[in-house]
């Protein structure tokens, strides 16, 4: 629900507090930003230059992750949050992950953010202490200063001066990405985009100046998939929108992420 997460958020023009007039919020200087009927808010003040995954790719998500494959990430994920009062997953998709962190941390209220409207609809009613809004991770977050207590970022963008901003001191950053032999199966089997070779590189040209690592831990799984599930796995990746769907078959393959805990420098 949008209420828990009110005190939180901030209007992303004048960056004054919001308040909820029926299906609207409302900042003190007249600034009004519509509320979806399917509950997710709209803060993103302008045209966006990308709208993230289609309704096709969050679906195969959405039936991906309800079948438990990515279990051990949302695990990991819920067991290093920790307590907190607010977790801000920037990228929420569906919703999934910050659902399973709010389930451990019972007092806490979740604000999930994605530039997908698809995924927002999902990710709006993932959870009853969980609220929903349309930001995009590249500008300014419609969030006050330093009021998480952790962020959580999952196969996203990383935008390290706006997660250390809305972080609190002492808050934790968790982010996870793909190991370079993430999947790499069915990459092979069916000419998908690779992991990037310089993804930790990356990840710390992103986060470098603003964080500190404090702890990583490699999981990996491996997964063994009907046709149908192929499919699905194919159909909610990158790769989704450059390669025409194969006729999928059943697969062995191996999940491997990183999750590391960073803390704000």
């Amino acid at each position: 629900m949008i209420d828990g997460a009110l005190p939180y958020l901030r209007c992303p023009v004048c960056r004054l507090g919001l308040t909820r007039v029926e299906r609207s919020l409302r900042c003190p200087a007249g600034h009004s930003f519509d509320m979806a009927k399917q509950g997710y808010a709209d803060l993103t003040a302008g045209r966006m230059p990308h709208v993230g995954d289609t309704a096709e790719m969050v679906t195969d998500r959405a039936a991906f992750l309800a079948a438990g494959h990515y279990d051990f990430i949302a695990d990991a994920l819920a067991t290093a949050a920790g307590t907190a009062e607010l977790v801000v997953d920037a990228g929420v998709g569906t919703g999934h992950y910050l659902a399973r962190v709010l389930d451990a941390t019972p007092d806490a209220v979740g604000l999930g953010l994605d530039v997908s409207k698809p995924a927002l609809r999902r990710a709006a009613r993932a959870h009853d202490r969980a609220a929903a809004v349309l930001a995009d991770l590249w500008r300014p977050l419609p969030l006050a200063d330093g009021v998480a207590d952790v962020v959580v970022n999952v196969f996203a963008p990383r935008n390290g001066a706006e997660f250390h901003r809305v972080l609190r001191p002492g808050g934790r950053l968790l982010v996870v990405t793909p190991a370079p032999d993430h999947l790499a199966e069915l990459i092979s089997a069916y000419g998908l985009i690779r992991v990037d070779p310089d993804k930790e590189a990356r990840v710390q040209d992103a986060l470098g100046r603003c964080f500190e690592p404090v702890e990583t831990l490699d999981l990996r799984r491996e997964l063994d998939l009907t046709a149908v599930e192929t499919a699905t796995l194919i159909g909610m990746t990158p790769s989704a929108r450059h390669v025409p769907h194969p006729p999928a078959t059943p697969s062995h393959m191996t999940a491997s992420v990183r999750l590391t805990t960073y803390s704000p420098a």
